[in-house]
């Protein structure tokens, strides 16, 4: 069935990101599904790219709400219920809306957020947002954090750049990026189950790419405290600024 779907060379490339992205993920935390939708669909169409990420994000976004701690999870959904609230329904609505758009339409609406989200966090820009904003920011920004996920599997960025808005502590934000990433990882797999992205053809190329991504990420957890984290996150987001240039001019060329 994989063979039906991908030739061998392109089937072996999947795997290769999807075990890139999954040591990624595991040496600084970040970035899995950014890399698995920009380098899947660089070989292959954007919508099996984007059911591919789908089993191994929600898997290892669950492994990393465990990870965070029962209280500190239940601490973080507390104060930031309106934002994850948001992001879900956003998720699963927008989801609904990804095969009615063409394919160069897919390659820009993966790009643009991929490159505009990688440059922004490589410059460290950031603002702050008071605590009197934060009713119509956490549904604003919430709700759009979840508009980009639905489609292109990728809400990470907007809610890292949202918790530096606020100033939020590093431990409180690893709990919140947890929460957040684990319940709009299972609204992503429930919207796509919905919409027909995840199917009886798709389904085992994504259960497939559980075993790599889940060996990358052994592999980031034995080798992440030899490595310098600023430095490996640095060219990890200029890898990615090159892909999202690169699916902008496959969608405006074609």
């Amino acid at each position: 069935m994989m063979l039906d779907l991908l030739p061998p060379v392109t089937l072996a490339l999947a795997i290769a990101i999807t075990f890139f992205a999954g040591f990624v993920k595991g040496a600084v935390g970040f970035a899995m599904p950014l890399i698995m939708i920009s380098g899947l669909s660089m070989v292959m169409d954007p919508l099996l790219a984007l059911a591919g990420l789908l089993i191994p994000t929600a898997a290892s976004n669950l492994l990393q709400v465990l990870r965070a701690g029962r209280a500190e999870a239940w601490d973080a959904l507390r104060g930031f219920w309106r934002f994850i609230a948001a992001v879900c329904v956003m998720v699963f609505v927008s989801a609904q809306i990804v095969t009615a758009i063409p394919a160069q339409g897919m390659y820009l609406f993966i790009g643009v957020p991929v490159l505009t989200m990688s440059l922004l966090l490589l410059s460290g820009w950031q603002i702050r947002i008071a605590d009197a904003y934060r009713l119509p920011a956490d549904l604003g920004i919430g709700s759009l954090a979840g508009l980009i996920g639905g489609i292109s599997g990728v809400w990470g960025p907007p809610t890292v750049l949202y918790l530096l808005a606020l100033d939020t502590p590093r431990a409180r934000m690893m709990a919140v990026q947890g929460v957040v990433f684990g319940l709009g990882g299972l609204m992503l797999l429930a919207g796509h189950l919905n919409s027909g992205v995840l199917n009886a053809q798709t389904f085992p190329f994504s259960l497939l790419l559980m075993a790599p991504a889940a060996l990358g990420m052994w592999v980031g957890f034995r080798m992440g405290d030899r490595l310098d984290p600023a430095r490996f996150r640095r060219w990890t987001l200029v890898v990615l600024v090159v892909a999202g240039a690169n699916l902008i001019r496959r969608g405006i060329m074609g």
